[in-house]
């Protein structure tokens, strides 16, 4: 594809990076990221990969917009308080960059449908708020060879990490006696979800690129009452019931 003179106004200073260039900037118009969670980390996620150009963005996730969302859910506004969360996503985009085709999936993942739902996309974000979901995704992700950034926030703290094919995965962390569901709500500091949303963002498009070292293999650690970053190393446990067998 040939980039229009609006679009390379547009995205003019994506195309003076060196590793981007007008080619980069076309591959990002055609290429196809799946955010599920239209909350905390997704809505930095979605704002910056339409801002970046991200052609086809697909949004997942069922629940809709309540006042307490508003605190750290910047994609939405008052005025959407109990609309479809996917709806008002789709809206903010669609104001941020016209260019950007989102496909809507309202519904909750589960093991019935994720495969469905994840199978056309180039990458894939877990913007989830919950272990069973994330753990969901790991595996579906990993089954697929899709893929995928991870991110969480609790508190003052954030994660994230990519697992792209052959690379540890999420279970590979916590193990399958982890994947339990947490009941409690914690607070947050909405301030660390954009700081996650927005390094799950840049994963994203390095990986679409192929531009860069990702984040596959480490778990980049935040605390943000401390203002510092640590990274984790992350190994293959030989005895991961998801990826042991295609490491």
């Amino acid at each position: 594809m040939m980039l229009t003179e609006e679009q390379q106004q547009r995205y003019k200073r994506n195309i003076m990076l060196d590793d981007m260039g007008k080619h980069g900037q076309e591959i990002l118009l055609q290429s196809s990221v799946l955010v599920i969670g239209a909350g905390g980390l997704g809505s930095p996620v979605i704002l910056y990969l339409a801002a970046a150009g991200v052609g086809h963005i697909g949004i997942c996730d069922f629940d809709k917009v309540d006042i307490s969302n508003l605190q750290r859910q910047i994609i939405h506004t008052t005025a959407d308080i109990g609309r479809e969360k996917t709806i008002s996503a789709q809206e903010s985009v669609k104001l941020l960059n016209p260019d950007v085709e989102v496909i809507l999936h309202q519904e909750k993942i589960n093991a019935e449908n994720i495969q469905t739902t994840i199978k056309d996309y180039d990458f894939i974000i877990d913007a989830t708020d919950n272990f069973a979901s994330k753990f969901l995704i790991n595996d579906a992700c990993v089954s697929m060879q899709k893929p995928y950034s991870h991110g969480g926030i609790n508190g003052f703290n954030g994660q994230v990490t990519t697992v792209i094919p052959k690379s540890p995965c999420y279970r590979c962390i916590y193990g399958d006696d982890f994947a339990e569901e947490v009941k409690e709500i914690n607070g947050v500091l909405g301030a660390v979800a954009a700081v996650i949303g927005s390094i799950q963002a840049t994963e994203a498009i390095k990986y679409l690129l192929d531009a860069g070292g990702l984040l596959s293999g480490r778990l980049l650690i935040y605390n943000a009452l401390k203002m510092e970053f640590k990274e984790l190393r992350i190994r293959h446990d030989d005895d991961c019931s998801v990826c042991s067998d295609i490491k």
